[in-house]
């Protein structure tokens, strides 16, 4: 019997207590429509908080994370639940190639654009490559594994957030002593919410957090007059319905050098999704991890085609699934038809652009330290032995040469601290690989 490219959607209650929904399942319209808004909740916090950082517009983003989550969901014909946000791997590079100052539109972005769709481009091949290896011999991630195994997509990915610790670290000290004081309060904000919350709030710590060091900042700035008021005339001004802005790509070797080694982390995030998402539903989700590299690397592409920014799948959706034990496919189709409303709103859009400066120089502190640290959780969660000295070796090498920046330039080409961490860490290893063999 011929299976159809798209699950047949069988009708469940979902609503008894631990029920488990799987992704070839559905709920009533009203739920799945709530599950859906849920899950928009989850990402808004990270998805909105990575353009600010880079500087590009936040309803191109939003808009684009829909459009780049129904792109993921025809790829995987409806069998993966994911929902594809702004990717914070994507920061570093695009700030070093655009030269962004931290406020107000990023007037440089078209050259990350263009880089981004190159990066895209790249882990769409990956995936290809995935596809034909699992069709041949049933192991596509075996490949992944060899070259790039937890040491190695650790410590990369935790040189992500190292690099960037300078700029977070000026956005947080600010121009005066309140603005790095609300800084200091932003942080508090979000690792209270960390500790001292549970469930679904604890979740959306990024959300919940900046939502509460903003309310800080109005009674502290707008209502005692301490520091710079936040400007509402934007957002009452902004119409409801509108275009989101759209930006031009441009090519540049040098940019491509610095912003398409984030293919490596992008593979390991869906990889990571796809393996937790198994463990949680029970059934293997492998062969469907080409189509799923394909559906994001080409969902990036268009994002940077429109002036959005690369996605990628989200953790935080994965902790509403935790909680929720809801996987419906279909739940992210309204997920991403939410998003895409709330792109064609510049009012949504005036309201993200008011966020104070000092709040984002406190998030980026965050969020940034969170990226470093996904790394290091990456080694704990896979057991990395550090007894092992060729993984100490690579561990320690990327490390450096990703926090310091380190540049290799070769004409006009570049490749700058992410971009030689990233392929410094492969190659070391691989050349390390025989001599731990030989001594076995």
């Amino acid at each position: 019997m011929k299976t159809s490219y798209f699950p047949q959607w069988r009708r469940v209650s979902g609503t008894a207590d631990g029920a488990v929904v799987q992704p070839d399942e559905t709920m009533a319209w009203p739920q799945t429509v709530a599950m859906g808004a849920q899950h928009v909740v989850a990402m808004f916090g990270s998805t909105i908080l990575a353009p600010l950082i880079m500087g590009f517009d936040p309803n191109t983003a939003i808009l684009m994370s829909g459009v780049g989550t129904l792109i993921f969901f025809l790829f995987v014909g409806g069998r993966v639940p994911s929902y594809l946000g702004s990717s914070f791997a994507f920061i570093g590079g695009v700030i070093a190639v655009s030269g962004y100052s931290g406020s107000g539109p990023n007037l440089n972005m078209g050259v990350a654009l263009g880089a981004i769709i190159v990066c895209g481009l790249i882990y769409t091949g990956i995936g290809l490559l995935t596809m034909v290896l699992n069709a041949r011999q049933g192991g596509g991630a075996d490949w992944i594994d060899h070259w790039m195994p937890p040491v190695v997509t650790g410590a990369v990915v935790a040189v992500i957030g190292l690099n960037l610790a300078p700029i977070a670290a000026k956005g947080a000290m600010g121009g005066s002593l309140f603005e790095s004081s609300m800084a200091l309060m932003t942080i508090l904000c979000v690792g209270g919410v960390a500790v001292y919350t549970r469930g679904l709030v604890q979740r959306l710590l990024i959300l919940v957090g900046l939502l509460a060091a903003c309310v800080c900042y109005v009674i502290l700035a707008n209502g005692l007059g301490l520091g710079k008021p936040i400007d509402f005339s934007a957002i009452a001004a902004a119409p409801w319905l509108g275009l989101p802005t759209l930006t031009a790509p441009v090519f540049e070797a040098h940019a491509i050098s610095v912003i398409a080694p984030v293919a490596v982390i992008l593979v390991a995030e869906n990889l990571g999704h796809i393996k937790a998402v198994s463990a949680m539903t029970g059934r293997n989700l492998d062969r469907y991890l080409g189509r799923a590299f394909v559906g994001d690397g080409v969902a990036t592409m268009v994002s940077g085609a429109l002036g959005g920014t690369g996605v990628t799948t989200y953790a935080e959706n994965i902790g509403v699934m935790t909680a929720t034990k809801i996987y419906s496919t279909l739940v992210f189709v309204v997920a991403a038809l939410v998003a895409l409303l709330l792109g064609f709103s510049p009012k949504f859009g005036a309201v993200i652009q008011a966020i104070p400066a000092p709040v984002l120089g406190g998030m980026s502190v965050v969020v940034f330290g969170l990226i470093a640290i996904a790394g290091a959780r990456i080694w704990v969660a896979n057991q990395v032995d550090f007894s092992d000295n060729r993984n100490l070796i690579v561990a320690a090498v990327t490390l450096i040469l990703g926090a310091g920046n380190f540049s290799i330039a070769i004409g006009s080409f570049k490749l700058d601290g992410i971009g030689t961490a990233t392929f410094g860490a492969i190659l070391l290893h691989a050349l390390l690989r025989g001599r731990r063999r030989s001594q076995a």
